[in-house]
C-alpha cells in the first residue's frame, strides 16, 4: 500500500474518511476477502491512488467485517465503492469497473487547478464586470481544458455578451461531454431563444398582439422577447394562447416553444411551480 491508502473499521472510520474528507477526497472500497471482483477491482485502486499522489485518499473497509457500515452506507453489493467529500457521499459505482472509467469517476471528485480561477471569474460576473469574467475564465479553461464547469460557464458568459455565435460554437464542442446534462439542455435552450428573440421590438410586437390577436406570429416573436427579458410568466401566457388559438402552427411552434422554455427553466429551481403550472395547463390544452 502506498502513503495514500489504508484501511478503516468501524472504530475508525469518522476520523479517517469522514474527517479527511473535508481536505481531499477520500474513496471508500467496500470489500471481502472471498470476492473475486474485489481482488480486480483492488490494484487498480491502489495503483491509481499512488499514481495521483494525494490528490485522493484510498480508504479500504472489509464488509464482512465492519458490516455495521456496510449497513449505514446500503452496500449491497461489493465491491462497492463511495466517495466522500466535505463529510458527504457524493458519489459512488458498483463492481469492479475498468480502469478508464475509474478515471473518469476520480476526475469529477478532484478539484481543477484552475477552480480558483473560474471562482475569480464568476465572481466578477456575479458584479457585473463581464469583460474580466470572460478573461479570466478562458484563462481557466486554458489551464484546464477538461473543466466542463469552466466551459459551461463561459457559454453563460457569452450568452449574456450576446456573442451567439461565440456561444453556439462552444455548445457544440462541449455538448456532448459535459457531466452536467441539464446545465447542457438549460444553455441549449437559453441560445435558442436568443436567436429567436434578439433584436425583437417589444413595444410593436405587443401592439400587434393588441391590434390583431390572431397574430400568431408576433405573438411567438413577443414570446421570444419576454423570454430573453427572463419574463417568463409572460412568455408562457403567449405560447399557450398560441397552442389553445392553433396546435399545430408553424410545426407547433407554440408547443415546441414552451417545451425549449421548460428545458431553460429545468436548471433553475426557483421556477420549478411556474414550469409545473403550464406543464399541467399544456397537457390539459392539448388534451
Amino acid at each position: 500500500m502506498s502513503a495514500h491508502t489504508y484501511d478503516v473499521t468501524v472504530g475508525d472510520f469518522d476520523e479517517k474518511v469522514l474527517a479527511a474528507s473535508q481536505t481531499v477526497p477520500v474513496i471508500v472500497d467496500f470489500w471481502a476477502p472471498w470476492c473475486q471482483p474485489c481482488r480486480i477491482l483492488k490494484p487498480i485502486l491502489e495503483k491509481l491512488a499512488a499514481e495521483y499522489g494525494g490528490k485522493f485518499i484510498l480508504a479500504k473497509v472489509n464488509s464482512d467485517e465492519n458490516q455495521e457500515l456496510s449497513q449505514r452506507y446500503g452496500v449491497r453489493g461489493i465491491p462497492a465503492v463511495k466517495a466522500f467529500v466535505g463529510g458527504q457521499l457524493v458519489d459512488e459505482f458498483t463492481g469492479a469497473l475498468p480502469e478508464p472509467q475509474i478515471r473518469e469517476f476520480l476526475e469529477r471528485l478532484i478539484p481543477s487547478p484552475a477552480e480558483p480561477l473560474r471562482q475569480a471569474a464568476l465572481a466578477a460576473y456575479a458584479s457585473g464586470d463581464l469583460e474580466t469574467a470572460r478573461k479570466t475564465m478562458a484563462d481557466a479553461i486554458n489551464l484546464d481544458p477538461k473543466n466542463d464547469a469552466a466551459y459551461l460557464d463561459f457559454v453563460e458568459m457569452s450568452l449574456a455578451a450576446n456573442a451567439l455565435d461565440e456561444a453556439r460554437e462552444l455548445l457544440d464542442v462541449i455538448a456532448d461531454k459535459a457531466h452536467d446534462r441539464n446545465r447542457v439542455a438549460s444553455l441549449q435552450a437559453q441560445l435558442q431563444l436568443a436567436q429567436a428573440g434578439s433584436g425583437a421590438d417589444m413595444p410593436t410586437l405587443q401592439s400587434q398582439v393588441a391590434a390583431n390577436p390572431a397574430d400568431l406570429d408576433a405573438r411567438l416573436q413577443l414570446a421570444n422577447a419576454l423570454a430573453l427579458q427572463q419574463d417568463y410568466r409572460s412568455a408562457f401566457e403567449q405560447l399557450i394562447e398560441i397552442v389553445r388559438r392553433d396546435r399545430k402552427w408553424n410545426e407547433e411552434a407554440g408547443r415546441k416553444t414552451m417545451l425549449t422554455l421548460f428545458n431553460l427553466l429545468a436548471a433553475q429551481p426557483q421556477h420549478d411551480d411556474l414550469v409545473r403550472e403550464f406543464r399541467i395547463l399544456l397537457s390539459r390544452t392539448l388534451n
